[in-house]
């Protein structure tokens, strides 16, 4: 059996001995890219390549990649743990070129690779090509001797790839893996494609073209863009069905039973596949710079943290114990990644302390939903009011709720919800209006509503991490404050996170920081809200 870390090594090799570069995965948070919340593929790094903003001393690339899709377009966290393939961080294998070569090559040298070094049946594989290229279907019968009916010619969108509204993009064509007739599903572009018979394995993306506002042209130097998710692949080639059954996740999933003394295939297994993939994201995340807070990356975080960690808490664990499954990660991923080893020890302080904090409301915020439960009939919509109460007073993401009441058969009402935000949210206003700073007031109402909330760490902490997230002078939000406004160099400051403030300055009920005569501090408290702390 190959292991992950094999497959992962065999990929690269194969590819470097054909002449590409090997280029080390690029961090989740995006560079230069403010249009990406989190890296999702491969391609990302090499976006400016593709659009001939940016050359480098090599035109084939090849990567492992580490991505993760939790939030926005690519929204897996809600389906992680209750499917086979879902994940909110995998590893994507790529190779690229960057104008060298284009269709019959990219396809002759993934063909070699799944056959030939990765020992795939053939007899087991088929494609898709866009329904118009025939070139590609003319490469796949010439190398690869697939007859027509293994060659699937598919119209969406599905099989044609676009960078946005404009710019590269081309067909693709995708290889898929056959599992069996004892596994439900039909091939790709049959009614019963969703099964899970036929698994996509490999998408080569073939930039052939640039879409302008008024019509698509040819680009001068067509290019190949390919993504193969390794815990897929692994799969496949482990004989298995499932990710969670391939190694890497086997060994987290054993490490998260060991940690809670559970049966890690007994009737709670959907938790501990929920605990491997989240260690994952959040560690990765956490070693890249991400910390855990109200908005932003650091929300997406939290949320993924604190789901994993109600999964641990149904496992009854009642003290902290993600953090003891770092090193488990560490094992496991640490060799292709070192950045998780030199980590190490701020994900276990993070994790060990978000936990920490998440199990002082977390008993409450269940014991609420369990009497919502108890006074209904099974199988109803939890009001929309109470889960936000859940968000607002417990710091419940609502997809925890969402995940909680699943298992009892529940949905939540989504728009009661945002109707209940939108309320808070005008109160906030109104509360305002009386503050005595209606000159400055538009600023900080716009800086609440973009940036979020702010998080206090309340009256136990002496100090804490946080980022200067705006700074206002005279009413206006400016990059730089040194010699400007009427108090020179003493600016309004907008901070993601504080502590219980001292020293001669105080915070208003809106956190805002201001000068005063007095030497002790009148502090909101309590849960903050939106608006943010301004500091």
């Amino acid at each position: 059996m190959s292991s992950v870390n094999d497959i992962r090594t065999a990929f690269l090799e194969y590819f470097g001995a054909n002449g590409h570069e090997i280029v080390s995965s690029s961090p989740l948070v995006p560079q230069n890219d403010p249009t990406l919340m989190f890296t999702n593929a491969g391609m990302v790094q090499f976006k400016n390549l593709f659009t001939g903003l940016e050359t480098r001393d090599y035109n084939r690339a090849v990567t492992s990649q580490k991505c993760v899709r939790a939030g926005g377009k690519h929204n897996d966290l809600e389906n992680v743990g209750y499917t086979a393939r879902h994940h909110t961080f995998f590893e994507m294998l790529g190779n690229f070129s960057f104008g060298d070569y284009f269709k019959e090559n990219a396809i002759e040298l993934a063909w070699n690779l799944v056959t030939r070094e990765f020992g795939l049946n053939k007899d087991k594989l088929l494609v898709t090509v866009y329904h118009e290229d025939d070139e590609a279907a003319g490469h796949w019968k010439k190398i690869a001797g697939l007859t027509d009916d293994r060659i699937i010619r598919i119209a969406t969108s599905d099989n044609f790839w676009a960078m946005g509204d404009t710019g590269p993009c081309g067909p693709c064509s995708e290889i898929f893996y056959d599992h069996g007739d004892h596994i439900p599903g039909g091939p790709p572009g049959s009614p019963d494609e969703d099964g899970d018979r036929f698994i996509e394995i490999w998408n080569l993306v073939f930039m052939q073209f640039e879409q302008l506002p008024d019509e698509r042209i040819n680009l001068p130097k067509p290019s190949i863009d390919t993504g193969m998710g390794l815990e897929r692949i692994a799969a496949v080639m482990q004989g298995k069905h499932d990710n969670y059954d391939i190694d890497m996740m086997r060994a987290l999933i054993e490490a998260s039973a060991d940690a809670s003394n559970t049966d890690p295939d007994g009737e709670k297994n959907v938790s501990h596949r929920v605990v491997a993939d989240h260690l994952r994201a959040s560690s990765f995340l956490i070693a890249d710079g991400v910390l855990p807070s109200n908005e932003g990356r650091g929300y997406v975080l939290r949320r993924i943290m604190r789901r994993a960690m109600r999964h641990l808490h149904q496992l009854g664990c009642a003290d902290p114990v993600m953090f003891k499954l770092v090193p488990a990660l560490v094992a496991e991923m640490g060799a292709q990644y070192p950045e998780l080893g030199r980590a190490q020890p701020l994900i276990a302080e993070t994790l060990k302390l978000e936990e920490t904090r998440f199990k002082e409301t977390l008993g409450r915020g269940l014991r609420l939903l369990n009497e919502e439960i108890e006074s209904k009939q099974a199988g109803e919509t939890l009001d929309g009011a109470t889960a936000f109460k859940l968000y607002d007073t417990f710091g419940f993401p609502l997809d925890l709720t969402q995940d909680f009441m699943r298992g009892y058969g529940w949905s939540v009402d989504t728009d009661g919800f945002d109707a209940a935000m939108a309320e808070q949210k005008a109160a906030a206003r109104r509360a305002w209006s009386g503050s005595g700073d209606a000159a400055t007031e538009t600023i900080w109402l716009d800086l609440g509503e973009r940036l979020g909330a702010t998080e206090f760490l309340g009256y136990t902490s002496e100090s804490a991490e946080g980022q200067v997230t705006a700074l206002v002078v005279d009413g206006a939000e400016v990059d730089s404050a040194i010699g400007r406004g009427r108090h020179r160099d003493q600016p309004d400051t907008l901070l993601c996170r504080i502590r219980r403030p001292a020293g001669r300055y105080r915070h208003d009920q809106l956190g805002r920081r201001k000068r005063q005569r007095q030497r002790y501090l009148q502090d909101a408290g309590g849960h903050v809200r939106s608006p943010r702390h301004r500091h």
